[in-house]
């Protein structure tokens, strides 16, 4: 009896004389760049240095394209992005030490936001590696140990025949849900010495499938069939696994209103009669979802964002399907389903019976009715209008990328995404210079639409060097950049705290000559024209600017 598992495909004549005679200068860099391609990687980040240049060499002889970026943390960024919009592992090369270090807070936000990032780093030569502190320049004690409990996976290297496998068990972490970062590690010596081992063609790394268990399904089908008030929440696992169909489909057939995190952004349609938008930093929605009797959270771990700041207590049986165990009931008991959101959501479909709720449209429109009213009362016309202006300038189908400023805080419960994974921004770990450096790794992953970023005056600063990449590869990135003069969101909070705000005001450039001085268009705009301003730029090629000179204002918190 012949088992799948026992055959094995024989190579053809072709194949055998190739693999014999392998062509010559060849290196170790080469096996990474040849394992890249074979896994289908098409695009690949990052910033050479000294002990990494076998990989940088290698790639002149590929046919991968590369994006330069002026610093790692940056490259880190973009390529997060660039995984997000193609939902395939993307590729970064670092090179040692200060190098790979200067990324970690990129992978911190590729992590929270499960953003498949393959983190390709050299190492000192071989003998240096073990902690012998033998001198080496960028030499660390132990490299991997900085990144180990920040990546979801590290894999080393030790010799040129590890080199594929690694990459490639690599590949299979980072797209096995939960999507997240990875770390491999390869020494200079292994990277620039020749091999004669053959060329590295295609590499089977299929992601591993979180499938639900069945009789959890079965009790969940039946919890939801039989609730009178369900409700959803919809998490970033429904948009990182594509599943924002099979999520409208439940929601129709069950009568749930849906809201969907800041991760989530784009879901569910912002106008369905269901939906709840995105306004979870309101006490009437969190009021709302504690007063569903079943509620049912879909890739989502309901953290500090998305629980109101942890005032959120539901009084109803919660259902959660979450990939990432460690966040499986991390925050609320309930009935916890280890799974892939798509996975999970296609067998709910095909478990749970129909129920009809005519109501549930009524209760969601007097929901945001009363959102409405709250945020009316605040005199906060400028921010609206601000808002209103870039979601009318932007085409449906461009990606945005947001950093960590007002307005995006503004965005995450306000901005109608209009397609699912087109919204994106670092609040996953919170971290300032996300905006510009990510929209270039989605302008890199299409360039037939343009991206937009917004930043605020001061986390523009961590990014100003990347107007170099930006116009070095003529990205279609147009670059919004509020500018009110200092941290804004922090002097906001610390004048509320202690009643006046320090360290928060900040010097900073005329962002419009900067932009031109790297000859990138830009112009300085008001409120009232900002949407043509924003849809002009939108519409020429390559990277343009636009400022806004404007102080902007946060709605009331409502957890205090």
């Amino acid at each position: 009896m012949t088992h799948d598992h026992d055959l094995v495909l024989r190579p053809t004549a072709r194949q055998v004389d190739a693999a014999l005679n392998p062509p010559p200068g060849r290196n170790g860099g080469d096996l990474v760049v040849e394992t890249l391609a074979g896994l289908g990687a098409t695009t690949v980040f990052g910033l050479p240095g000294q002990h990494a240049l076998g990989m940088f060499d290698a790639l002149r002889r590929s046919d991968l394209g590369y994006v330069g970026l002026r610093v790692e943390n940056n490259a880190g960024f973009a390529a997060d992005a660039h995984g997000r919009i193609t939902g395939q592992a993307t590729p970064l090369l670092l090179s040692t030490g200060p190098g790979a270090l200067t990324a970690l807070a990129a992978l911190q936000e590729a992590a929270a936001a499960s953003a498949p990032v393959l983190a390709i780093s050299s190492q000192v030569p071989s003998a240096g590696i073990g902690g012998g502190r033998h001198g080496y320049l960028h030499e660390l004690r132990d490299q991997k140990a900085s990144f180990r409990d920040v990546v979801k996976s590290v894999h080393t290297v030790r010799t040129a025949s590890q080199i594929p496998s690694a990459i490639a068990d690599a590949w299979q972490s980072a797209l096995t849900a939960p999507h997240g970062p990875v770390w491999v590690e390869i020494p200079q010596d292994v990277l620039l010495a020749e091999t004669a081992l053959p060329v590295v063609t295609a590499l089977d790394a299929t992601p591993h499938d979180l499938v639900p268990r069945p009789e959890l399904t079965a009790v969940a089908a039946h919890l939801l069939r039989h609730a009178e008030r369900p409700a959803i929440i919809a998490g970033g696992g429904v948009v990182r696994s594509d599943a924002s169909g099979k999520l409208l489909a439940l929601a129709e057939k069950l009568d749930a209103p849906v809201v969907t995190t800041f991760g989530g952004k784009g879901a569910f349609p912002w106008e369905h009669p269901l939906s709840m938008q995105s306004w979870l930093e309101d006490r009437h929605t969190t009021d709302f979802l504690e007063d569903a009797d079943v509620l049912l959270v879909v890739g989502s771990g309901l953290g500090e964002l998305s629980s109101n700041y942890h005032t959120f207590a539901p009084r109803g049986r919660v259902v959660q399907i979450e990939a990432d165990l460690g966040k499986l009931e991390s925050n609320h008991p309930g009935l916890g389903i280890h799974a892939d959101a798509r996975m999970a959501l296609a067998a709910l479909l095909e478990t749970v019976e129909e129920r009809r709720d005519p109501s549930a449209a009524e209760r969601v429109s007097a929901l945001l009715a009363k959102v409405r009213e709250r945020i009316a009362d605040q005199e906060l016309t400028l921010e609206q209008e601000v808002l209103a202006a870039v979601r009318e300038a932007l085409p449906d189908d461009s990606p945005s990328f947001w950093d960590m400023t007002i307005l995006a805080y503004w965005a995450w419960s306000a901005f109608d995404a209009r397609r699912p994974n087109t919204m994106h921004s670092a609040q996953g770990a919170g971290g300032l210079g996300y905006g510009f450096p990510a929209a270039l790794g989605a302008a890199a992953a299409d360039r037939t639409r343009p991206v937009l970023a917004v930043s605020g005056d001061g986390g523009a600063m961590y990014s100003i060097a990347e107007l170099a990449s930006a116009k070095q590869y003529e990205l279609p990135v147009t670059w919004l950049i509020v500018d009110d003069g200092g941290y804004g969101i922090l002097r906001e909070y610390m004048t509320d705290a202690f009643g006046e705000a320090t360290a928060t005001e900040l010097s900073r450039p005329d962002f419009v000559a900067l932009a031109e001085s790297f000859g990138v268009p830009a112009v300085r705009t008001t409120a009232e024209s900002l949407r043509e301003d924003l849809a002009k730029a939108l519409a020429q090629p390559g990277p343009s600017v636009v400022v806004l000179p404007a102080v902007l204002r946060m709605f009331a918190p409502t957890h205090l």
